[in-house]
């Protein structure tokens, strides 16, 4: 049995981390414990709130259009796609988004999206699906070498065409939990302490807070993380 395909169990069951958890699990588990967790997911999303209450727009970056990671379009980014990301407050440049679209550059990234696994959590894949050189992290650095594209709209990219490995990851949630040298590693490593014990936990907020399925252990984490410290009024770098 894979650690992600453990059954989700109530918030209360998981306790207070172990006390050799990593520095960034033991944020995480704090910033999910938090009472507010549910409540946060529900106004993102929208779900179970009064007629005429708006939901966030990036409620709608994983579901525009079915999905980035469709089959019929997993291995190249669409327009769609681009409109999503915008959904969390990027904008592709004009330029970029064409060579991309009808582009050699939309070719490369097609040629590596399809050697990124698309049907696997991150919690159980192994390290080198997002180590420094694997295809994933080749996709990050031929975007980011994009003229005006940082690391925050290649990480949003990525994360719209493969929702259960790579995580969104920006200013906010770097400020919120912290910049370790590879934040994809970090949290990999996070979510398999404890047999798994943070991405249940995730797994419980989702089932809890009555989102779908097609809502990523790693939007819920990224959600939860954004929406408390975004409320917190922190001014981020």
């Amino acid at each position: 049995m894979k650690v992600g395909d453990l059954v989700a169990l109530p918030t209360a069951v998981f306790g207070v981390p172990a006390e050799d958890s990593s520095p960034l699990a033991q944020q995480l588990h704090e910033l999910l414990g938090a009472g507010r967790a549910v409540d946060d997911l529900r106004r993102y999303f929208g779900i179970g709130l009064p007629p005429g209450y708006v939901a966030f727009t990036g409620s709608r970056f994983e579901h525009l259009a079915g999905g980035g990671d469709l089959p019929q379009v997993a291995d190249r980014v669409t327009a769609e796609d681009l409109v999503a990301v915008q959904t969390l407050s990027v904008t592709v440049p004009a330029p970029v988004a064409l060579d991309i679209l009808e582009g050699p550059l939309g070719t490369k990234l097609s040629g590596l999206l399809r050697d990124i696994p698309g049907d696997i959590d991150l919690v159980d894949a192994g390290t080198e699906a997002v180590a420094a050189g694997s295809p994933a992290d080749e996709a990050w650095h031929l975007l980011t070498e994009q003229p005006k594209v940082g690391w925050v709209i290649a990480g949003k990219i990525l994360a719209r065409k493969r929702p259960r490995l790579i995580p969104v990851y920006d200013r906010l949630v770097r400020c919120a939990i912290g910049q370790p040298p590879s934040f994809w590693l970090a949290l990999h490593a996070a979510l398999r302490e404890d047999n798994g014990a943070l991405h249940r936990r995730l797994l419980a907020l989702r089932q809890t807070a009555g989102l779908p399925r097609t809502v990523s252990a790693l939007r819920v984490c990224d959600v939860v993380v954004w929406m408390n410290h975004r409320d917190m009024g922190h001014a981020c770098p």
